[in-house]
């Protein structure tokens, strides 16, 4: 199968979970309380270390209290995580974990699983809520807050900069709900600040390299760029190795600004490479557990279920490397 067939297909499906959730609404689905569960844990990919911090605490709080958990790894595919949680709803989970690779390609699954069902919690990313909505198609979102993520790094950077600065940005995967939110809070900022501009932004798809590879390319189009705003740790850290290898210093010549708090990144503003960097703490295991039993015991969870997160600058990050992951 071509990935232009691939592509139709799970648009296909977006199509008909769509038509299909205009119908008559189906209540959600009960969680049954039980001392033990069989839960999937839908990962959408396992190539930084957020994403395998996340991964650990979800495994680790599931052996903790004695569950089966079932999980899967979509690499970076949303078709692949579509299938990933039809395969835990033939196998009959109790439950469904599900971190979205992206908002819209992914209602066909939360759809899937309320049809089977089976109650789905969203964990980390969320979902377009114009084609489902918590307490109605899925129990609940619980995660950070994106947008004020965005909103607390670009106010910080005004403080920073006293309002003044050229930016670069680098965005997170196109369609996911982070990159969506963590552009939209920090722009909204930054269009309130005259003396700011943000003269190029491009997805570095939040990995390392490409974030690395996005940087080279834009600081060669844009050499007045003083500051680079990058929506997680690992694109920021190859960043940094892009300003050093254009001959720049990074934390003097180039401020640079993030979203994550992963030990590296920690280490970076140590260094004075980095200036800041908003948390998004991964570690959901207890709390996405807790939210299910709480649902089996009956109580009406809210829409939204947000961490608390930190502020990460050169005041805290040694103190905070401890419990970093």
């Amino acid at each position: 199968m071509t990935n232009i067939t691939r592509r139709t297909a799970l648009f296909s499906a977006l199509a008909l979970a769509v038509a299909g959730s205009t119908a008559a609404k189906a209540e959600l689905p009960k969680l049954a309380k039980k001392d033990k569960y069989k839960v999937g844990f839908a990962q959408t990919e396992s190539n930084n270390p957020w994403r395998l911090a996340q991964t650990a605490s979800m495994k680790a709080e599931a052996e903790k209290l004695g569950w089966q958990l079932v999980y899967t790894d979509a690499a970076g595919s949303a078709a692949k995580q579509v299938a990933d949680v039809n395969s835990m709803i033939a196998q009959g989970v109790d439950a469904i974990f599900l971190s979205p690779r992206e908002e819209k390609p992914l209602i066909p699954a939360v759809m899937a699983a309320k049809k089977a069902g089976i109650p789905l919690f969203l964990i980390d990313r969320g979902v377009d809520a114009t084609l489902a909505k918590a307490g109605e198609d899925y129990v609940t979102f619980i995660g950070s807050d994106f947008l004020l993520e965005g909103k607390t790094a670009g106010e910080a950077l005004v403080k920073l900069t006293g309002g003044k600065g050229t930016i670069i940005e680098l965005e997170g995967s196109t369609g996911s709900s982070p990159a969506n939110d963590r552009k939209k809070g920090f722009d909204e900022v930054i269009a309130k600040n005259p003396g700011m501009k943000i003269v190029a932004s491009q997805s570095g798809d939040f990995a390392r390299d490409k974030g690395r590879q996005v940087a080279e390319a834009l600081l060669q189009a844009h050499p007045e760029a003083n500051i680079v705003y990058a929506h997680n740790d690992e694109m920021a850290i190859g960043a940094i190795a892009a300003i050093e290898a254009a001959g720049k210093v990074p934390g003097k010549d180039i401020t640079v600004v993030s979203i994550d708090g992963e030990k590296d990144a920690l280490q970076m503003i140590i260094d004075g490479k980095m200036a800041f960097t908003v948390e998004c703490n991964p570690k959901f295991g207890p709390a996405a557990y807790a939210a299910a039993q709480k649902y089996a015991a009956g109580e009406t969870l809210p829409a939204n279920m947000t961490n608390t997160d930190r502020f990460f600058d050169i005041s805290n990050a040694a103190a905070s490397m401890a419990d970093s992951y």
